[in-house]
């Protein structure tokens, strides 16, 4: 049976990053597992039409590895698959590929892990590391009926590009942040007929393309490139103040996001039905330029409510509309609080499931009580909704590293350190809008109403908090028989 030091699951940009980071540690003996045939997380299953990042280019990729030749502020879903593929060949990273992890234990000193896929196998690891993200498994609403429709049906992050939308009648349903992107798209050829449950706070995109001279200019000085990362990372930051509930910074863009709604949608009735009725920043803050004038257009007919039953081709809506469609586009998110892999990892007494079954918990939002050598990137409370989350991937990818290679023994996350942080958590977290905004957004767990997805704070805080992170958060070796 082969037997590793670290095993990394997810071949996105947690795992790319994590590879990275053990090898600068001195960490060699690491293999990369991932369940599909090819590597690029998110950006290798989202393919739908204008796929794009809504964080600039510049700082969503990693710090060691700056790209000078990004096409756009904001890149296309396809050239970010490019610029993993890139990175991963120049830091040498061969994952191992069709690979799916179908289970993990605890043995007492190692991880043993179940390896499926077309070369089924099992293999040993001292050290485990989930980066398998927390947009991986879509979510398929439940609605009455909806195995009766008649005509073609997926989901946003499984497009079916062998079908052909040109020219029919497509509903879709979901106005979050795959939703407003695909439906300008869609609606240059379909008639498209779009379900909203509740309409989402949408600020400009202002995108545009990098002129040659631009993106010539970055590869010939490292520090032009150096400085436009800066000056992104810390426009980010300033962005936390109106999505975490500072008074005026949220005026501030709330005015801003009314305006350029109102500058955009003339019709009185259609923009108050975009109208959010709730905090800014409650739910995930969106980015476009092109999905209002869609909606503007005669090829889009807003329902402002939510699918209740599929009737064969007729969809019918909560407020009692009813669409005609030829094909039917799910852009309903995913399982975010919930992450399917927590079903697969049993530690010394329970799967990460059950240890979280009231809502997902750790130390430093990486290392889980009862799941020694255990390490979780993108998990609980590390996801954000101001900045780049590859800034967050960064911190906890370096913070694995160091204490995986400057391990003795095995890592047992203290509880008591465990409770603490997420008290922590919950006490940041408390009057935020994400807690108190009035919507029901995917950043808390429905179970516990915690917020177990967001980090509530700065990537600065969080660059901060790991770094005092000094070894007390983990259990003492135990003292056996005969020791001293």
């Amino acid at each position: 049976m082969t037997r590793l030091e670290v095993a990394i699951v997810g071949a996105g940009f947690a795992g790319i990053g994590m590879a990275m980071s053990l090898r600068r540690a001195g960490v060699e003996s690491v293999t990369v597992l991932e369940r599909a045939t090819a590597l690029g997380g998110t950006w290798r299953d989202n393919t739908y039409p204008g796929i794009a990042c809504d964080v600039p280019s510049h700082l969503y990729g990693f710090a060691d590895h700056p790209n000078p030749s990004w096409s756009a502020v904001y890149a296309p879903g396809a050239e970010i698959r490019d610029y993993l593929e890139q990175v991963a060949a120049a830091e040498g990273i061969v994952p191992r590929l069709s690979s799916p992890l179908d289970g993990a234990e605890w043995m007492g000193d190692h991880w043993v892990l179940d390896i499926g896929g077309i070369a089924p196998t099992v293999l040993e690891a001292d050290v485990l590391v989930l980066a398998c993200g927390r947009l991986t498994e879509p979510s398929i609403p439940e609605i009455p009926g909806l195995e009766s429709f008649a005509g073609p049906i997926f989901h946003s992050a499984r497009w079916d590009h062998s079908v052909d939308l040109s020219g029919v009648r497509v509903g879709v349903v979901g106005t979050g942040a795959s939703a407003i992107q695909l439906v300008p798209e869609l609606a240059a050829t379909a008639d498209v007929t779009l379900f909203q449950r509740t309409p989402a706070w949408i600020m400009p995109r202002n995108a545009r393309e990098y002129t040659a001279a631009e993106r010539a200019r970055f590869a010939d000085d490292a520090d032009a490139l150096a400085a436009v990362r800066a000056e992104l990372d810390a426009e980010g930051e300033e962005r936390f103040a109106s999505r975490s509930g500072d008074r005026d910074a949220a005026a501030a863009a709330t005015a801003q996001a009314l305006a350029h709604l109102h500058a955009q949608i003339s019709d009185p009735a259609l923009r108050d039905a975009l109208t959010p009725d709730y905090a800014f920043g409650c739910k995930r803050v969106l980015l476009s330029d092109a999905f209002y004038p869609a909606l503007a257009s005669d090829r889009v007919r807003l329902v402002p409510s939510a699918l209740a039953s599929v009737d064969a081709g007729t969809l019918v809506a909560e407020d009692g509309t009813r669409a005609e469609v030829d094909a039917l586009v799910l852009a309903t998110g995913f399982s975010s609080t919930r992450q399917p892999y927590a079903e697969l990892v049993r530690g010394e007494s329970e799967t990460l499931a059950e240890h979280w079954s009231a809502g997902m918990t750790s130390f430093g939002s990486t290392v889980v009580s009862g799941f020694p050598n255990l390490f979780v990137l993108n998990g609980p409370n590390a996801s954000l909704g101001h900045t780049s989350s590859v800034l967050m991937i960064e911190e906890q990818a370096a913070y694995a590293a160091r204490t995986i290679a400057h391990r003795d023994g095995v890592l047992r996350v203290d509880p008591d350190a465990e409770a603490a942080y997420t008290a922590e958590i919950d006490a940041a977290a408390a009057q935020t809008p994400w807690l108190r905004g009035g919507c029901r957004n995917w950043y808390v767990d429905d179970r516990s109403g915690r917020l177990t997805l967001l980090w509530p704070g700065t990537v600065a805080a969080f660059r901060e908090r790991l770094a005092a992170a000094d070894g007390s958060e983990f259990l003492p070796a135990p003292i056996t028989r005969g020791s001293p």
